[in-house]
């Protein structure tokens, strides 16, 4: 059985869907089955995996019209990584979700039941908000991976964001956990930068990966092609970066690494 993982922050441009699709990516390539399911209807992580612009069965087709999931799943560039799909039409799933009368478990129900066993890992990149489809991913899933980036605001950001999650626990999904808080977009030249770091790890202790995510332009060319960073230049400093993680992920899970890392150059943390 798979394990389900929400990507979520509430606050907006944290990196949220480039760590979904880049440690998704990069699990695939040291050959775990990974599915990646977009919950945003910016259809970004669609995007950014080579998976838009084509007809397609979408996550909202799964969850208002009850297609079956399986035929709603694209494989994508990256061997291992699969995807499924979101576009614009998810926004009216607010609404339409709102009078369904289990409505925190659609996704959960008409989903990751039906797809858990036949991936390693699911990752989920949720809504930039609190509304009724994230609140479905976060009960859907077994825990919250969590992006932070080294700025001040982000901060007030993640002791929002625990709030609500004690809450989806409390109320929706006893056995929800952090899975981690990822430090992204760190610029080491900041003072402002480590003094983030520094509060987070103080703070959420060993919640807080030790791998962080660097700025990087290759990680931020690599949507402009339709690819992860690990296919658009696996030497750059931010496919180390993922690769890392993926290792820590996996380290953490208690799960091995059965491939070999691609040449991607030194650990860099």
């Amino acid at each position: 059985m798979g394990k389900v993982i929400a990507i979520a922050n509430q606050k907006g441009g944290v990196g949220k869907t480039t760590t979904a699709i880049n440690l998704a990516a990069s699990l695939a390539i040291l050959e775990k089955k990974i599915l990646l399911i977009d919950a945003d209807p910016q259809a970004n992580a669609t995007s950014g995996v080579g998976a838009s612009g084509q007809e397609m069965v979408t996550l909202y087709d799964c969850l208002i019209n009850e297609a079956d999931p399986l035929s709603a799943i694209l494989e994508t560039e990256t061997p291992n990584l699969h995807i499924l799909p979101s576009n614009i039409d998810l926004v009216g799933a607010e609404v339409e979700l709102v009078t369904h009368p289990r409505r925190e478990y659609v996704m959960k129900e008409t989903v990751i039941d039906k797809l858990r066993d036949h991936y390693d890992y699911i990752f989920i990149d949720c809504l930039p908000s609190l509304g009724i489809v994230t609140v479905n991913a976060l009960s859907a899933a077994d825990s919250v991976l969590v992006p932070v980036q080294c700025e001040f605001f982000s901060l007030e950001g993640l002791s929002q964001l625990q709030n609500t999650i004690n809450l989806v626990k409390k109320n929706l999904n006893k056995s929800l956990e952090i899975e981690g808080i990822l430090l992204s977009m760190y610029d080491q030249r900041l003072r402002l930068a480590n003094i983030v770091v520094q509060e987070v790890k103080e703070f959420y202790q060993d919640k807080v990966f030790d791998t962080i995510i660097h700025r990087n332009s290759k990680i931020s060319e690599a949507p402009n092609l339709h690819q992860p960073v690990i296919l658009y230049d696996a030497a750059s400093k931010g496919s180390t970066n993922f690769l890392n993680l993926a290792e820590e992920f996996l380290q953490k899970n208690g799960d091995s690494v059965i491939a070999d890392r691609p040449s991607a150059g030194p650990k860099v943390f």
